[in-house]
């Protein structure tokens, strides 16, 4: 039975990510890139100014209406996407596709920029104060009040997909990392497990809240460390900086052959592996993000958006690179391992096995909890949509969701990353579909943002 499913998946799991839902991907990206004129580029120093900048700034935004600060709800984003991606996720594509992935895996980032930013927007548009709850945004919300009521089903599916995903993105494969980060200092993954459970369950019960105030101190926290410690492992092998630049190009478009424990791949394995573990990461597209960026305290959905725009960026262009430079750096790529223990390899060959070991656990600790946290809240946030808006279902949810972080460290690699992927794109897509439709609300609300008009919500 289990050999069954596993086949049946198998194949599922190649019509959703097959070359239809990768163009899906980049070409929606593409569109929103070439309709906002390139706003990820040419909108640059403003986004920056609207976020890294808004932190300095006193005078808070007027009229605006939120459960948490726009900082807040990106670490709750953020505590989403940059996670166990950013390390086990890029060491995967790498170690399956070879080192071409990471460049697939960028470009999946600079369109997918443009994506986050649309969904971001219509997130925060369409969203709506909950009966005694947080705020109510994502796909769910601007397929239903921006399609029409006639499209609910769609946000019914898309609901669906997002409640049952979230127990294996947001969940289980986050629980495995740990636990294989902690088994190799001497701890058994049940004990880790349960250790999650324990304190994924004091912060879940708080809600939207309590998971931005943790988020917002374990986010900065542990990217610090990482992308100090990643710029050490860089600096120690500087000179091999041009060769692994090369290869990344080169098997971009050429196939990789079979060298040391690498068993060689194709160019579409690069661009599978490479788009698909970018997604994973950054989740442009998917519609999971504007769940916590709809809760943020904001004056307009394009300013949230550019919020969105950030997110992408530090996920896939800084994060996603600096782990995969690591690991083409020290030359571990060839090992034949994979997933966080390759990244492991990368930083203990310049750190030493014990530090190196400790620095990426750590890391992995932090951002797979904070992932744990944020898709408990999107997990629970599309269980709300199906059944009603009641503390009594969130409720439900938040204690289901306690036993999978425990079968998620015990379980098995590979089989956890494929039921992940599928139920990705299976999620994608009501999303996808909604934001090409919505295409040109995206870009009226984005002209009105730019030139300074007044912005209006919808009216039911």
């Amino acid at each position: 039975m289990t050999t069954m499913l596993a086949d049946l998946n198998t194949v599922l799991n190649d019509l959703v990510w097959g070359p239809y839902m990768l163009l899906l991907l980049i070409g929606v990206g593409a569109m929103f890139t070439l309709r906002t004129r390139f706003i990820q580029f040419s909108k640059f120093g403003l986004m920056w100014r609207e976020t890294v900048g808004s932190l300095f700034r006193k005078s808070p935004i007027k009229r605006a209406e939120g459960d948490v600060s726009p900082f807040q709800a990106l670490t709750v984003a953020m505590g989403g996407t940059v996670g166990v991606g950013n390390i086990a996720g890029v060491a995967t594509a790498i170690a399956a596709g070879g080192p071409g992935a990471l460049f697939w895996m960028l470009m999946s980032g600079l369109v997918g920029m443009a994506t986050k930013y649309a969904e971001v927007l219509l997130g925060v548009h369409y969203r709506r104060r909950e009966p005694g709850g947080p705020m109510m945004g994502g796909a769910m919300m601007y397929i239903e009040r921006g399609l029409g009521p006639k499209w609910k089903w769609l946000a019914v599916l898309f609901s669906l997909f997002g409640a049952l995903a979230a127990f294996g993105i947001g969940n289980m494969t986050q629980s495995h990392a740990v636990a294989a980060g902690m088994q190799t200092l001497g701890m058994p993954t049940w004990i880790t497990g349960v250790l999650l459970v324990i304190a994924v369950g004091l912060v879940t019960i708080g809600g939207i809240k309590r998971i931005a105030n943790v988020a917002m101190f374990c986010v900065p926290f542990m990217t610090v460390i990482y992308i100090g410690a990643a710029l050490v492992v860089i600096a120690m092998n500087i000179e091999a900086v041009p060769t692994a630049v090369g290869l990344i190009f080169k098997h971009a478009f050429t196939p990789t052959a079979a060298t040391g424990g690498f068993a060689g791949v194709g160019v579409m394995m690069a661009v599978r592996f490479g788009i698909a573990r970018g997604v994973f990461s950054n989740e442009a597209g998917m519609g999971s993000a504007p769940m916590a960026h709809a809760t943020a305290t904001t004056d307009h959905p394009a300013r949230q958006g550019l919020w969105g725009v950030f997110e992408v960026f530090f996920d896939t262009l800084v994060m996603c690179s600096l782990t995969a430079l690591t690991i083409l750096l020290t030359g571990v790529w060839t090992s034949g391992e994979s997933g966080a223990e390759l990244t492991i390899m990368a930083f203990s060959h310049s750190f030493g096995n014990h530090t190196g070991s400790v620095i990426v656990t750590l890391c992995m600790v932090l951002t797979a909890y904070d992932t744990i946290l944020a898709w408990c809240f999107y997990g629970e946030t599309c269980t709300a949509y199906l059944f009603g808006s009641r503390k009594l279902i969130r409720t439900l949810y938040r204690i289901a969701w306690l036993p999978f972080i425990v079968l998620g460290a015990t379980g098995r690699l590979d089989v956890i990353w494929k039921v992940s992927d599928t139920l990705n794109g299976l999620m994608a897509l009501p999303n996808l579909i909604a934001l090409v439709a919505l295409s040109g609300l995206v870009i009226k609300l984005t002209h009105g943002f730019l030139k300074g008009e007044p912005y209006e919500p919808p009216v039911d």
